[in-house]
C-alpha cells in the first residue's frame, strides 16, 4: 500500500513540475492555484508537495537540471568518439531545453543541490570538449572553458532563431544540433 501511494506521490509532483513549466513559461507570475489547476489537482495537493512558490522553483531547477544530466549521460560522452558523443548529446540537451525552456532559461532557485547538479553539467561538458581536442576537432590551444561558454549560448541562440516559432523543422533537435556544433568547429569561417 505504501508502496503505491509513493508512486502516487511521484506522479502528483511530476504533473506539478510540469505543468507549472507550462503556467510559467505563459506568465511566470502565475499563482500556485493556477498551476494546480493546470496540473488537474488541488491547491492543497499542491501545497503539500511544495510549501511555497520557491520551494516549488527550487523543485523545477533540480529536475530540469537533472534531466540535463540524465540527457548528457545518455549520449556516452566518456566512450563514443567525440564528435559522435558531441552530437549526441547537443541532441538531447535541445530536447531537455526545449521542454524546460522557462526553468533553464530564467534565474530559477540556485539551491546547493541545483548548483552541485550545474557543476556536474559543467564537468561533462568540458570532459567532452577535453575528447574533442585531443581528437583533433578543436585548437589545440583552445580556451575550454570559454569554448563551454560559447557552445551553452548557441543552444539558447539556436531554440530562439527569429522565426524559427514560425516553421516547425527549425525546432528540429537534430537539424539545430547540426547548426550548433557546426558553429561550434568552423564558426562562419571558411573550412579546409
Amino acid at each position: 500500500m505504501g508502496r503505491a501511494l509513493r508512486a502516487d506521490a511521484e506522479r502528483s509532483v511530476r504533473a506539478i513540475l510540469e505543468a507549472a513549466e507550462r503556467v510559467l513559461a505563459e506568465d511566470a507570475g502565475a499563482s500556485m492555484e493556477q498551476i494546480a489547476e493546470a496540473a488537474g489537482l488541488t491547491r492543497i495537493t499542491v501545497h503539500r508537495r511544495f510549501a511555497n512558490r520557491q520551494a516549488l522553483l527550487e523543485a523545477l531547477a533540480v529536475s530540469a537540471k537533472q534531466q540535463l544530466i540524465d540527457a548528457i549521460e545518455e549520449a556516452r560522452p566518456e566512450s563514443a568518439p567525440a564528435l559522435v558523443a558531441l552530437h549526441r548529446m547537443t541532441v538531447n540537451v535541445l530536447r531537455v531545453k526545449s521542454t524546460w525552456r522557462f526553468t533553464l532559461s530564467h534565474a530559477t532557485a540556485h539551491t546547493p543541490a541545483a548548483a552541485a547538479l550545474w557543476e556536474e553539467i559543467n564537468a561533462h561538458t568540458v570532459e567532452l570538449l577535453n575528447r574533442a581536442q585531443h581528437e583533433g576537432l578543436l585548437a589545440p590551444d583552445a580556451d575550454l572553458d570559454w569554448t563551454r561558454q560559447v557552445y551553452y549560448t548557441l543552444f539558447s541562440e539556436a531554440l530562439n532563431r527569429p522565426g524559427a516559432d514560425q516553421d516547425p523543422a527549425a525546432q528540429d533537435p537534430d537539424t539545430l544540433a547540426t547548426l550548433v556544433i557546426d558553429t561550434l568547429l568552423h564558426g562562419a569561417g571558411p573550412r579546409a
